[in-house]
């Protein structure tokens, strides 16, 4: 309880700690603002001042008199009499309009500066609309706005690159769909077809046929699930019910179901785990991680050998290796491995090869639990590595 409350004044201490962080981000353009407007207060006062004891008080009326004497092309007393008579008794109108005219100046001045920003944002904002990704600039009193409209072009550019990868996704499915179910689909109509135009053929012959043609629907219902299951774990429509497996006994069952598949291909298995391992976790949904796994351990090594099933606890981790024996893959196709409808080239044509969806369910699974799923191939031996988080009936039993 006091290491939960301290958390917490932790966490109200960073709140408060980056609202105020937030409110000073506006700081420096504020001061410039200020002080702007500050400095042409007094520049307008000092003026003002200046204008009166050195030019009206003192000096105003000899100018006023002489620029009478140059427009009215007259002597100095007549000018004077002029002066005195139409323009002395309203001096201080023409002393009113002078400070007026002072400050409207200086507001054109102090208006044409602040629109300076108005422009940096505006140009912001058209970069933003744009398709050019590269950064905005703004003045250094500007700051925070260029880093607002930066992270507003980033998250715009990121939707991009989102929904442009969705599309091409999109488009993989629709291409790998059409790909994978047109060649079992085809064959089915071609044995069905044979069926229909030669009625007579011999009951073995019609037999076999028949048998085929029901394995290949077998296998385009096995794609059509495997496509479906594939994209609710891309939208995110699945759910994993945790509780406390046995791992040791998950292993021998999942081992056990693909001895058939190992004796026909001529493979063999080494299975090593202690017999108390336990992880929290989704028994069925991990039961197909290992189940894909061994299929393709199955479908890429070389007939006759090994196959690895090692399963230990780490002091952070459970971690499950399969590895078998074949041909190395390359580093460059490790990376892709995991990624929906890849396939290496030979299991294309082959009949263990997948739909290459399997590793991509796999690792969907193992991230929804909180672990990892990796691969390594060298000198001919392929590992795949799965870690997951240790269970937490495990932890307290070891801490108790």
């Amino acid at each position: 309880m006091k290491i939960r409350n301290i958390l917490k004044r932790s966490g109200d201490t960073a709140t408060k700690s980056r609202t105020k962080d937030k409110d000073t981000d506006y700081s420096a353009f504020q001061i410039r603002i200020m002080w702007r407007f500050c400095t042409s207060a007094l520049v307008s006062t000092a003026i003002v001042i200046l204008l009166y004891l050195f030019l009206w008080k003192e000096r105003m009326g000899e100018w006023i008199i002489r620029l009478i004497e140059l427009w009215m092309d007259i002597d100095h007393e007549d000018a004077f009499y002029v002066y005195s008579d139409y323009f002395r008794g309203i001096k201080e109108v023409f002393f009113a309009a002078a400070i007026v005219l002072i400050f409207l100046l200086l507001l054109v001045f102090l208006f044409r500066w602040l629109t300076r920003y108005f422009r940096e944002i505006n140009q912001g904002i058209d970069c933003l609309l744009s398709d050019r990704e590269e950064q905005i600039r703004l003045s250094q009193e500007m700051q925070p706005f260029e880093i607002k409209l930066n992270t507003v072009q980033n998250i715009l550019i990121q939707r991009e690159q989102a929904a442009r990868a969705a599309e091409q996704r999109k488009n993989e499915l629709v291409m790998y769909l059409a790909h994978d179910i047109r060649t079992p689909l085809t064959s089915i109509i071609g044995y069905l077809r044979l069926l229909e135009q030669i009625p007579d053929l011999p009951d073995e012959e019609k037999e076999k046929y028949v048998h085929i043609s029901l394995e290949k629907t077998y296998r385009l219902e096995k794609m059509i699930n495997e496509f479906f299951e594939i994209t609710c774990y891309n939208t995110q429509q699945i759910t994993i019910a945790s509780k406390a497996i046995d791992l040791y006994y998950l292993l021998v069952q999942v081992i056990d179901e693909h001895l058939p598949l190992f004796t026909e291909h001529g493979n063999y298995i080494t299975f090593h785990a202690a017999e108390s391992l336990e992880v929290c976790g989704d028994p069925e949904r991990l039961a197909r991680v290992f189940n894909n796994l061994l299929k393709n351990a199955v479908a890429y090594s070389s007939k006759g050998t090994e196959i690895t099933v090692n399963a230990e606890e780490t002091p952070e981790h459970i971690v499950v290796t399969v590895s078998n024996h074949g041909k190395t893959i390359p580093d460059d196709k490790l990376e892709t491995l995991f990624e929906k409808f890849y396939r290496l080239d030979e299991s294309r044509t082959s009949n263990t090869g997948g739909t290459g969806v399997g590793l991509a369910i796999a690792k969907e699974i193992v991230l929804l639990h909180g672990g990892t799923i990796s691969a390594d191939s060298k000198n001919g031996l392929t590992t795949f590595t799965v870690k997951l988080p240790i269970s937490p009936k495990t932890q307290l039993t070891e801490h108790s």
